[in-house]
């Protein structure tokens, strides 16, 4: 288990750690990140568009990935409220759900969330995963022991074609 970092270190450095981690842990193939960013911009000369950063907005993380005969991860999320509600965070976890299914040949993908978050329970809507339970004093969070309802979707019931698509054309 990872253990907290100290406050002698400084920001930077805690964020550096956590990326190395993130990379060990992609290279192990037990969790995969990924950076939800916005386009700088397209307009301006290509030397300008170069030095310009995406800004980051969120991120998705498929964790605690198992292979063998359980094949199954957790996908966990979060955006900055100034961007929230655009579709991003669907779009992100209908990408990784394609991905994990087709590619990584999982078979069975959970999404844990507080019940009073109504936006992320508005996304696993979107994109058909079911409601399986709920997990009493399931992450500490905040100083705090939280419940968690965990909605799953399995490879047979991806939609044809994979969720992706289906988003696109809004069959889910």
């Amino acid at each position: 288990m990872d253990r907290p970092l100290g406050h002698h270190g400084a920001a930077a450095g805690r964020a550096g750690r956590m990326v190395a981690e993130q990379r060990a842990r992609g290279r192990a193939a037990t969790q995969l990140s990924w950076l939800l960013t916005l386009d700088p911009g397209a307009a301006g000369d290509g030397e300008a568009r170069r030095r310009r950063r995406a800004p980051i907005v969120g991120q998705l993380t498929v964790a605690d990935i198992v292979y063998g005969a359980g094949r199954f991860a957790s996908i966990g999320y979060w955006i900055d409220q100034g961007h929230a509600g655009r579709g991003l965070v669907p779009l992100a976890a209908a990408i990784a759900t394609d991905y994990c299914f087709e590619v990584l040949e999982l078979h069975r993908l959970e999404i844990c969330i507080r019940p009073e978050n109504q936006r992320s329970l508005r996304v696993v809507d979107k994109l058909g995963y079911r409601r399986e339970g709920l997990r009493p004093r399931y992450l500490h969070i905040d100083g705090d022991w939280h419940d968690h309802l965990v909605f799953v979707m399995t490879s047979e019931e991806c939609p044809a074609g994979g969720l992706v698509r289906a988003l696109v054309e809004q069959r889910v």
